[in-house]
């Protein structure tokens, strides 16, 4: 850690200090000082008894926080920014006293007068502002600061008045600043104001409206906020704001002068937590070994509040000797069963220790409190009013008892004039009740409970859907489709706002763990045909718009449901070279990037290509390259989508320093998504392969932009076989020549300017149509090279060869290497396809239609869909925008892949890949029914 400063870095002058020697004001200062020592010096942890609360200092580790952020992963859910960040110490960061946040890192000139620092739920942010205003306070740090102001947005929220000066707010906030009169005295001193929880801002913070200047102006809270922080009132104050990751948006960027996150524990200071709080040595070195030995329970303990829970759990489970949890789910039953046993024995005097009555009793509640949950899951609320509980049914005037039977789950403060504010302690306790909430109402078939939570008047449609397709169940016992709705509702999700959610539910739909529950829940029939059901549906699931994380969730799901099956397959896979060749499922390729992530070593070298699998397989793969030093993704077929994968794997703490993507359909949009990647701080990268991608002029902008952004590290860039431009090449060029650019090697052989002949262009062949294969109807026409539908059958000859019950057609020359045609149909529709020699040729049967057998592959065209066909199996395609009927085809022979793109002006947009180990060569052919076909002429 770097040493803590004794000074927030800042100027004062000979004046302004004399200012201070003011004798009211020294008063006010010590007065306001006690004030904030009262609030902040204990923290509290679980059912406090009175006098029972513990001093911050004692149990206080310090956090891992740093200067920048991971902003790859801001948009995802927070428990993938936590699985990031168990990887961010392999990276380079700057990590920060939480007191010298104001003060610039060596190098920088530059005035830090306000400062945003991120993280997740229960990383610890709030902590960290508690220790920064209680060693001011102590005299430890930042002595030149004369005023500490938090106001938390909490609070703020519950400010009605329109009719508000800074000080008259400040008043209402921290009375012992009756003394001074009319806050004038603030421009003569050094003031921080800390706005901490942003994400629980209710109040409108428009950065656009009327700001106001003048201390002793009235306006709205919310006018008094965005006044501060542009810097338009009080320019002197330095700013604090706090926020998770996807709320911090609301202050824009240039209101901000310095970025820091919160990443919380690392590993070392893991450890450290137990051994503070667990007094124990040989019980905290069990718990550490235990959490160690479970990935994701040592990953989740990056978050302070977790850590906590897993300590809680794990001391009373290690002294009774039972069976230890492995997964999330069992951890938060066990932990909800020992608060209902604490609760019980503070307010009710009881000695009842049978858990299945302890919960019965408490079953009302916690079922309010997973409504509340529920509803609230959607936006991601972590504090709720008064009113909030009311519309669960929660009785306000029994508040007190609430919470305190609940204060590890659901925390209830006093604040603003007394008025109180409820939270869960963690967002993670809230996706739990959540769940546990949900599978209660399948239990009891009670959906149209769930229906009026969710109307379309007050819910998004989304969920809505979700709920109403399984308002069927009512009288069933089919839990497998309940839970499959909330399988392909959290993929949905773009940013994985479910996936947390969706373990939990999965978990509890294990009979163990409902065994665990029993009292909240009625045991209603065994559930292990069901999550049979569900664990085959994840495995199967395969389709292009599933985002990798989305995929890897799944298989966090698997182990929350003790279906290790998966990962047995994968260790198997990978403890024998001889299974290189062993054909891999995308749920297989999930697996793997799975266990390549939750491994803490970086590995050497990830070679895409050497693994059997389909495109999409390739694609759930890709998020693993960020454990490695090299990453060869050549000649995979990878598209743009695949760009953006690639592109928040260097957004986020990762440890490539070459990637080779050469011989891919990338395009400008591709290279514009990876470009976002060469733009942050996190990426590494000293070389980058991107020789024939479809780069034009367009996407080396894009790169050049991104080597001004970040012109660190980057030292290799291979451009060849593109089309940059002139343009292009000149920006790039610049690079070569800037001293603060580390570029060093810039390819652009074989660049031409003429974008109408891409890459696949060189491998076009000559093709011509064979009129001893063509189907009686069939006319050939401009040298064999166009077929034409016809009413009257055609004057051929028998011919062995010849389809004599199908309109169908072959090509005189059959392809075993590279090649690439295009051709180009009207009328109703028309098959391109190409087949085995092999392929039968009478008959009316599947054996003798193209993509009705295993001898052909095919792609059905008809003006208003698509759709790839093999064996008698179909892909429906959907329609390009461009509504071309020109179609490209491109054959990779030895590499098994045949791909079929809609052609239009200079651009193709791929359509379907289809993969197989082909043994003999291909005929392009063609099934014609009132249309026709011609060859294009592209050489």
């Amino acid at each position: 850690m770097v040493e803590s400063s004794r000074h927030l870095h800042t100027e004062h002058t000979p004046d302004r200090r004399s200012k201070l020697a003011d004798e009211v004001l020294r008063r006010v200062i010590e007065k306001h000082k006690a004030s904030l020592k009262g609030k902040f010096e204990n923290i509290s942890e679980g059912i406090i008894k009175p006098g029972a609360e513990t001093p911050l200092n004692k149990i206080y580790t310090e956090l891992y926080i740093t200067e920048g952020e991971s902003e790859g992963v801001n948009k995802e859910h927070e428990v993938w920014q936590v699985e990031s960040a168990s990887r961010a110490q392999t990276t380079e960061d700057t990590p920060i006293n939480c007191n010298d946040i104001f003060k610039p890192l060596p190098g920088q000139e530059k005035h830090i007068r306000t400062v945003m620092t991120k993280g997740v739920a229960g990383i610890g942010k709030t902590v960290s502002v508690q220790k920064f205003i209680l060693d001011w306070i102590d005299g430890v740090a930042n002595q030149n600061v004369d005023f500490i102001f938090p106001l938390p947005f909490r609070e703020l929220n519950l400010v009605r008045s329109d009719k508000y000066s800074l000080h008259k707010l400040l008043l209402d906030f921290h009375p012992e600043l009756k003394e001074l009169k009319d806050g004038e005295e603030y421009n003569n001193c050094q003031v921080v104001f800390i706005f901490d929880g942003l994400d629980e801002s209710r109040l409108p913070l428009n950065f656009q409206q009327n700001m106001i200047s003048d201390l002793k102006q009235t306006s709205s809270v919310d006018v008094l906020m965005t006044s501060l922080i542009q810097g338009t009132l009080l320019p002197s104050a330095h700013i604090w704001i706090t926020s998770r990751p996807a709320a911090a948006s609301q202050i824009p960027a240039q209101c901000i002068d310095q970025v820091t996150e919160v990443r919380g524990f690392n590993d070392p200071q893991k450890e450290e937590y137990f051994r503070k709080r667990i007094s124990d040595e040989s019980q905290a070195s069990r718990i550490i070994s235990h959490i160690k030995a479970s990935r994701s329970l040592h990953i989740m303990c990056h978050i302070p509040v977790f850590c906590w829970i897993a300590a809680t759990v794990l001391q009373q489970m290690l002294d009774n000797t039972k069976d230890i949890p492995k997964t999330l789910t069992e951890m938060f039953i066990r932990f909800l069963l020992i608060q209902t046993r604490r609760k019980d024995q503070k307010y009710q005097s009881g000695t009842e220790t049978d858990q299945e009555k302890l919960l019965k009793s408490q079953k009302e509640i916690l079922l309010k409190l997973g409504e509340l949950a529920f509803i609230n899951l959607e936006n991601g609320n972590l504090m709720f009013y008064e009113g909030d509980l009311k519309e669960c049914g929660i009785d306000v005037s029994e508040a007190s008892v609430y919470s305190g039977m609940c204060t590890e789950i659901f925390k209830e403060e006093s604040v603003f004039h007394q008025r109180k504010v409820y939270c869960f302690v963690h967002l993670s306790i809230q996706e739990f009740l959540a769940a546990v909430f949900v599978f209660h109402t399948y239990v009891t078939e009670n959906f149209e409970a769930l229906k009026s939570l969710l109307s379309e008047e007050h819910k998004p449609s989304h969920v809505l859907s979700s709920i109403q397709s399984v308002m069927g169940l009512q009288s069933q016992d089919h839990l497998h489709v309940l839970l499959k709705s909330a399988v392909d509702e959290a993929l949905k999700s773009r940013n994985g706002h479910l996936d947390l959610f969706l373990r939990f539910l999965m978990g509890i739909s294990l009979k163990s763990n409902q065994r665990l529950l029993k009292g909240l829940l009625n045991q209603k029939h065994s559930s292990s045909k069901s999550t049979k059901e569900i664990c085959q549906y994840i495995k199967k699931l395969n389709s292009e718009d599933l985002s990798p994380e989305r995929c890897i969730n799944l298989f966090h799901c698997l182990f929350e449901m003790n279906d290790h099956s998966m990962h047995k397959e994968i260790k198997k896979y990978q403890e024998s070279p001889k299974n290189i060749k062993q054909k891999l499922s995308p749920a297989h390729c999930s697996a793997l990037a799975h266990m390549l992530l939750m491994s803490e070593e970086v590995l050497d070298e990830f070679d895409l290509k050497k693994y059997n699998t389909l495109d999409e397989g390739r694609r759930r793969l890709l998020p693993a390259v960020r454990c490695y030093r090299r990453a060869r993704l050549a000649e995979c077929t990878l598209t743009d989508k695949s760009c953006g994968i690639v592109a928040t794997v260097l957004q986020s703490p990762n440890s490539l320093t070459e990637l080779d993507l050469c011989n891919n359909d990338l395009g400008d949009s591709g290279v514009q998504l990876l470009s976002n990647g060469l733009s942050s701080p996190h990426c590494k990268l000293q070389t980058l392969r991107l020789s024939d991608c479809l780069i034009s002029e367009k996407g080396c902008i894009c790169l050049a932009s991104a080597l001004s952004s970040n012109p660190s590290h980057l030292k290799e860039l291979d451009l060849s076989y593109n089309y940059p431009g002139e343009s292009g090449l000149k920006l790039l060029s610049v690079r070569l020549e800037d001293p603060d650019c580390k570029l060093e090697t810039l390819k652009t052989d074989h660049a031409s300017e003429n974008r109408a002949r891409p890459r696949l262009l060189r491998y076009a062949c000559e093709l011509t149509l064979d009129p001893n294969t063509a189907g009686i109807h069939l006319s050939l026409s401009e040298g064999n090279r166009k077929v034409t539908w016809m009413d009257k059958e055609q004057p051929y000859p028998d011919h062995p060869e010849r389809f004599d019950c199908w309109e169908q057609v072959l090509c005189r020359e059959g392809q075993s290497g590279r090649c690439y045609w295009e051709a180009e149909w009207s009328g109703d529709g028309a098959y391109i396809s190409v087949a085995y020699k092999s392929i039968q040729r009478k008959g009316r049967s599947n054996e003798s239609t193209l993509g009705r057998n295993d001898k052909s592959w095919s792609l059905d065209c008809s003006p208003d869909s698509y759709s790839a066909s093999h064996n008698n199996e179909d892909t429906v395609i959907p329609v390009p925008s461009s509504r071309s009927r020109r179609v490209g085809v491109y054959l990779d022979w030895p590499a098994g892949t045949l791909s079929f793109y809609s052609v239009s002006s200079d651009t193709l947009t791929h359509l379907h890949t289809f993969h197989s180990t082909f043994t003999e060569p291909l005929y392009p052919g063609f099934l014609v029914y009132y249309s026709s076909v011609s060859l294009c002429q592209i050489t």
